[in-house]
């Protein structure tokens, strides 16, 4: 219950419609017992006059309408209560939602290593809605019901001490045997929640990657492990439930003898005339009353324990570490701020994944500033890993990075990131529209900017060739576009952000000529006066940087100029040698390389 409490405790805002809800439940039991009330006085007005008595008819007539008034002050106050609980369900999902998207975009690079995106989106989802639905309900019903208890016990004891004391003692032993029934059931409850994230996040890498999985006609075999995700949960719900309604049939067993002797009490009384019949009525409808919320009492432990571990995998991932100041505010700079290139330096950089072992062993290199640095290796040879250390996704196990002679450890995380621009081997563009992506690290840019970019990056003429220009519609991660063109989407977006560091990942090398060479000429933009570190996949790209790193078994091999690196022997004049030769275990070996011919 704790995690509820933290809920209750991170939407704070929200605390004056969960006590108007509570003030309007705890109206709403009011009016709900003068209902009894009413009836028992016309049923001994109507057994009087039976029996001969003179009784005014607008007497009954008043007690009617009073009847009436209850009944709509009732209709009227669980109408507003449901309101407010609708809108303070919405704004917690909307604050819930929004603190989990805030953390997720907080976390380090790591975390999104070892989860599947639909398993994240999908536990959102859950553990949300699960969590909401509760609080509603329990804002709605739950201080109603304790009020109704209470006045009923306090009612019925003034007629009948031995009633009382029956009703009275149900609560607690029903309570109980349903708290030890719940252990179990929570364990049973995440291993279902288990089955469905991991089926979600493979739903959403499915619709992901749909052209995969029907270019390898794989849709059976997907549908199979999916189906099998849930058939598992079918099994295990009805293990939950036969466990659930097993011990739930016993409580209810036993509270249908505590209840027959209440009855058998009232109506041995009534018969004896300790009772009239307008009290055997009014007694009759408040035990009524006091019974459903014991039977209700299961539904309340049910949702809570799904609410409970809802809320226990929402936090899971709120107490996560995250980057420090991963959101802090950003004014990302512009050519007219007098951009300088910075320079780079690795200093004995070590590295290794969680429990794998070192990927960079003791790096070290300097990049001038404005210098271009092609990084040359073997595939998993740690290329990559250069990049993430430093845009700072991850952390060197040892060693320093320094940006302008700046350790970049010091650096704010979001300024850091700024000063570097990126241009992936995935363009890794959004939904939306072309002039949304190419302003996506710089959204106040003017469409002028937009344009600019878009010429200089070689894509302002395809783009004017869609129907909407800059407006058109890409389609989810640019599947509307070409390799090419997403890929001058790419550049132009990296132009626009004006970094004084750019990285490149190799960004033509599953391009055809034509398209690599309009995308080069587009890099050849983006590379002027930047400090520029490239992945290289092509050697003609290797060929035209100031200097070549190469990499080998993720320790610094050699440094040097292209034309110095060809004559001595190592990785770089060994690559020459295979891409002149066109045997197919050379070809096989130039793949090795992550290089292209």
């Amino acid at each position: 219950m704790r995690s509820i409490l933290r809920i209750l405790g991170t939407a704070r805002e929200l605390w004056p419609y969960y006590a108007a809800i509570v003030a309007i439940s705890l109206a709403l039991a009011a009016t709900g017992l003068l209902t009894p009330f009413i009836i028992k006085s016309a049923t001994d007005y109507v057994v009087a006059a039976n029996q001969g008595q003179t009784i005014g008819l607008s007497r009954v007539v008043w007690l009617a309408a009073a009847l009436l008034a209850a009944e709509l002050a009732n209709t009227l106050l669980s109408n507003v209560g449901g309101y407010l609980g609708d809108t303070m369900a919405a704004k917690l999902r909307a604050t819930l939602s929004g603190k989990y998207f805030a953390k997720l975009l907080a976390l380090p690079q790591r975390y999104f290593d070892d989860e599947l995106t639909g398993t994240v989106i999908n536990r959102l989802s859950r553990s949300i809605t699960e969590t909401t639905s509760f609080l509603n309900m329990f804002a709605n019903s739950f201080f109603q019901m304790v009020l109704t208890v209470a006045a009923v016990l306090a009612i019925t004891a003034f007629y009948s001490w031995p009633m009382a004391v029956l009703l009275a003692v149900i609560y607690p032993i029903f309570l109980w045997l349903t708290t030890i029934t719940s252990s179990k059931w929570q364990v049973l409850e995440a291993e279902k929640n288990r089955e469905f994230d991991i089926a979600g996040g493979r739903f959403a890498e499915v619709v992901g990657q749909i052209r995969v999985v029907k270019s390898f006609v794989q849709e059976r075999r997907e549908l199979a492990t999916f189906a099998g995700r849930y058939d598992r949960t079918v099994r295990t719900t009805q293990e939950q439930s036969r466990y659930w309604h097993r011990m739930d049939a016993s409580r209810r067993a036993a509270l249908n003898v505590i209840f027959f002797a209440i009855f058998a009490i009232l109506f041995v009384q009534t018969a004896r005339g300790v009772f009239t019949i307008g009290v055997m009525v009014l007694l009759i409808q408040l035990v009524t009353m006091a019974r459903q919320p014991v039977f209700s009492m299961s539904f309340l432990v049910d949702s809570s324990q799904r609410a409970i571990a809802g809320s226990r995998d929402y936090f899971t991932v709120m107490d996560e570490p995250v980057e420090v100041d991963a959101l802090a505010a950003v004014t990302v700079r512009t050519s007219d701020d007098g951009r300088v290139p910075a320079g780079i330096d690795f200093e004995s950089v070590s590295f290794g994944y969680p429990g794998g072992q070192d990927v960079l062993s003791e790096v070290t290199f300097s990049i001038r500033a404005g210098e271009h640095v092609a990084v040359v290796g073997e595939s998993g040879g740690g290329k990559s890993t250069l990049i993430s250390l430093l845009l700072r996704l991850y952390t060197p196990s040892s060693g320093v990075i320094r940006i302008a002679s700046t350790d970049a450890a010091d650096l704010a995380l979001a300024e850091l990131r700024a000063d570097i621009g990126v241009v992936f081997q995935d363009p890794a563009l959004f939904s939306g529209t072309i002039k949304e992506n190419i302003a996506y690290a710089t959204p106040d840019a003017g469409p002028d900017e937009i344009v600019a970019a878009a010429r200089s990056a070689n894509a302002h003429e395809f783009i004017e060739r869609f129907a909407d220009g800059y407006d058109a519609q890409i389609g989810e991660r640019g599947i509307k576009l070409s390799g090419g063109q997403k890929q001058r989407i790419a550049v132009a977006r990296a132009i626009l952000k004006d970094a004084p560091i750019l990285i490149l990942d190799e960004a033509t090398s599953s391009l055809d000529s034509k398209s690599e060479r309009l995308v080069h000429e587009g890099l050849e933009h983006l590379m002027a006066d930047r400090t520029t570190l490239i992945i290289a996949h092509r050697l003609s790209t290797i060929s035209s940087v100031d200097r070549i790193i190469t990499l080998k078994d993720g320790r610094v091999d050699e440094i040097g100029t292209p034309e110095h690196l060809a004559t001595t022997g190592g990785i770089y004049a060994e690559l020459l040698a295979l891409q002149a030769s066109a045997t197919k275990r050379d070809r096989r070996r130039l793949q090795e390389f992550d290089i292209r011919p």
